[in-house]
Formats: C-alpha cells, structure tokens, sequence
C-alpha cells in the first residue's frame, strides 16, 4: 500500500515537473456559507459599505480622534500584534534565505606534537597547518519543499498583518464605546443631580408645611424617600463613571481625564445612516477572515512542502582554499586546494514519518477550511445581529418618548391634584419616580443605539481599509 502511494506521489511529482507547477494542492475557494443578502429585517442600506470609510473619516469628532490616536499609539495589545508581526516577518526571511546559495569562510590553525621515534625522522616536534577555506552550498530545490516553506512563512505573516488590524480595528469600536459610555453616564448624572435638586426643594417644602401644621409626616416621608432614591441614583452613576474610566485609561494606554470629553449624545454626530453592503464584501474588509484565508493558504502550502519530502534532496557544494605550514605562504603557489561535491540523499524508509507528516497537514488544511467558514459565518451573524438592533433602538428610542411625554403629563396631573386636596403625595412620588427612569432610560437607549453603529462599522471591517503607506496607522 504505502508503495502504491508513493508510486503515485512519483507520478504527480512528474507531471508538476514536467509543468512548472509546485506540489501544493491547488487554492480552495469555498462557496461563501451565507445568505447573498442580509435579513430584510434588517433594513441595510443598499450601498456600498461603510467599511471603505478609515476611521479618521467614520469619527469625525476631534475630541474622539484624538482619544483614537492616543490608543492607537498607546495600547498594549497593539504593541503585542506589530510584535507578532515582526517575528513573523523575521521567519520569512529565514525561509527566503534557504532558496539561496549560502556562502561561508573559515580560518584555522592546527598544531600536533610529533611522537619521540617520528620527530628524530622529521627534525621537529610538532607539525603546524594554516588553512583558509570559502565554500558555497545550495540547495536545488526541484521540487519546491523550500518554496512551500517560505509560501507558509508568507502566508503567516500576511495573517498576522490582518490580526494585527483587526486587534485595531477591534481597539477603536472600544475607545469609542468607553467615549460614548462616559457621555451617557455625565448625561444621566446632570439628570440626576437636577432631580436630586428639585426633591430637596420638595422636601424642603413639604417639612415646612409639616412644621405649621399644614401637612403630614407621611408626605415628609414620602419627599425624603424620593430624595434619597435620586441621591442613591447620582452615586451609583458616579462609581460606573469613575470606573469607565479607569477601563478607558486602560485602553487608551495613559490616564484619561473628564475634561478631555465634552461633548453631549446629541452632538457626537454618529447618528447618519451607515450602508453594510453586501455579505461578500466582508471576504474584502473584515480582517479576522483575511487571516482565516490567510492561514488556509499557508496550509496548503505546508501539503506542497509535506509532499515534497518524499522526492530526493539535491545540493552541491563547492569550495576553494589553502594549506600551509607556513603561515605567511598560505596564499602562495602550490598552496591552493578545491572542492565540488554534488549530493543526492533519497528518503528510503522512515518509519511512515512521511505519511503521517502529509496527512497531518491535509487534516490541518482542512481545519482551516472549517476555520474559514465559521469566521465567515460569524462575521455575517454580527453584521446582521447589528443591523437588527439599530433598527429595533430606534424603536424603542420613538416608544421611550413618548412615554416619557405621557409621564411628564401625569406627573403634572398629580401635581395639581395634590395641590388641590384631591389625591395623596403618594401619586405624585409614583409619577415622579417613573419619569425619573424613564429618562433615564431614554439616555441609555440613545447611546446604546450609539453604540449600535459602532458596533455595525466594526463588523463591516471598517476602520483601517487603505494600507500603512496610506496613511492608517497599522
């Protein structure tokens, strides 16, 4: 059996030859697992997509450019990937260096004590040698196991660029968000201390007419409980502020003060319409499936280079020198020597090394096909999943208003009810109390559908779509 394979693996090593082509299986191309379009629930924007923005032109908004720069110079997780990057570029000039002759020389100098009955003979004790050598060594790759080699490193090396700028791609969805999550918590806080200042007038009151006499210890109750919930709702906000920020400095590689954002929701202008194109258009921008193909490639180069092992080796080695015993005549005539040595080793039995190695690396490649699938596959679910929650937050964001306008009119009502002597102070807490968290939550949902965007630009790939010389940082 294994003499049949190799009979076999003999006669496609012909035909290759005899065409110029390499060992490595041809490129796969799998059919794109995914609907041709996203889900009309959806509602993507027919356009091309977004992702052929950079970010300096996504986030225009100087105060969140500069929060960008920063992390992009900055952050840790970057440094690791350009890292990353550099140890694959260093293993790919390794694997070019072997497809060329290498060129060495040497020098030395050898002395050996002469026996008592040999050095009488030889009128000295010891023998002195001086010898000087350059050789050059290259192997014939003919049937490309070293150009397989470097078409891996090659194709690591392009993977780790593309994980590279999804790491950065990934770093400014996150800065962003930290930014747009610092302004709804400064939001909700002035709504919270304004409400926080409103029911101490309340309170204030409502004690007043206690203490002549005019009101009840219950509303006086009531006002303070309204008052210590707003308190408690403003100190809350303040710890997921502070500790927003403390994950923002993290990101962004240095500490990040309040004063640095300034803006309001409203003002950020992330609200246009951001088209996602079409699901192919992600094999172009999404860089987590440009190192997904890139991986496949290296795999099938790494078959090229498996079955390439089973062909002879050829190498030639040559070399020209000099001997003497005397030092300053090591270059003189009648010193010279030379050497060419052509060899040729053949595999013969390996214990079945070979066989193993080539179906490890077919078993591998098709990993990387699965592998090359899922990461299409997931990326066309985030893309989708973003579409359908900006459209269902725009929702939510029309309901929340107006309920919160509706709120507002209750709480009104109940003002003057109780003003009136027609109603408890009971009712108006209750309406006080569900205005207070539905703007709150109106806030909430209006940087969440914020947040929304970003995260469909991510997706799409966007961000970093020209090269380095181009201008974009990785």
């Amino acid at each position: 059996m294994a003499n049949q394979k190799n009979i076999r693996i003999w006669i496609v090593a012909s035909f290759a030859l005899a065409s110029g082509c390499s060992l490595a299986p041809r490129p796969l191309h799998p059919e794109l697992p995914t609907p041709a379009r996203y889900p009309p629930a959806a509602e993507a924007v027919d356009a091309p997509s977004a992702a052929r923005l950079g970010w300096q032109a996504f986030f225009a908004e100087p105060e969140l450019q500069a929060l960008i720069a920063r992390a992009l110079d900055n952050n840790r997780d970057l440094r690791a990937a350009a890292a990353r990057i550099e140890q694959a570029r260093a293993t790919l000039r390794l694997r070019g260096g072997d497809l060329l002759p290498q060129l060495s020389g040497s020098a030395s100098m050898a002395k050996i004590g002469v026996p008592d009955q040999f050095s009488q003979l030889l009128g000295k004790d010891t023998l002195t040698s001086y010898d000087g050598l350059l050789q050059t060594s290259w192997e014939i790759d003919l049937f490309g196991q070293l150009r397989n080699l470097r078409a891996v490193a090659l194709q690591h090396y392009l993977a780790s660029e593309a994980a590279r700028r999804g790491v950065a791609t990934s770093l400014v969805a996150q800065v962003v968000t930290g930014y747009l999550t610092d302004r709804e918590y400064a939001e909700r806080l002035a709504l919270a201390r304004d409400t926080l200042a409103n029911r101490e007038a309340s309170l204030r009151l409502l004690t007043r007419r206690f203490e002549v006499g005019s009101g009840s210890k219950v509303e006086v109750t009531q006002a303070e409980t309204l008052r210590t919930q707003a308190l408690g709702a403003a100190q809350s906000i303040e710890l997921a502020r502070a500790q927003n920020l403390d994950a923002l400095a993290v990101l962004v590689g240095e500490p990040v003060g309040e004063g640095a954002m300034t803006r309001s929701l409203a003002q950020i202008g992330l609200d246009q319409p951001i088209p996602a194109g079409l699901p192919s258009e992600l094999l172009v921008y999404r860089p987590d499936i440009a190192a997904a193909e890139h991986q496949l490639r290296g795999a099938e180069a790494d078959i090229g280079a498996a079955r390439a092992a089973f062909f002879p080796n050829i190498s030639l080695t040559a070399g020209i020198g000099s001997t003497t015993d005397d030092l300053g005549h090591l270059f003189a005539a009648g010193t010279g020597l030379w050497l060419f040595r052509p060899s040729v080793s053949l595999p013969i039995f390996t214990g079945g090394k070979l066989h193993a190695n080539l179906r490890a690396s077919e078993a591998q490649r098709d990993e990387m096909v699965a592998n090359y699938e899922k990461t299409i596959q997931g990326a066309f679910r985030d893309v989708a999943d973003a579409l359908a929650q900006r459209r269902w937050l725009a929702a939510q964001i029309d309901t929340a208003n107006q309920s919160i306008a509706a709120l507002a009119e209750r709480s009104h009502l109940a003002q003057i009810r109780y003003e009136a002597g027609r109603s408890a102070y009971l009712d108006v807490l209750d309406a006080e109390r569900d205005l207070f968290s539905a703007r709150q939550t109106l806030v909430q949902l209006r940087r969440a559908w914020l947040t929304s965007g970003v995260a469909l630009y991510a997706a799409l790939g966007g961000g970093f779509s020209e090269t380095p010389s181009q201008g974009q940082h990785p």
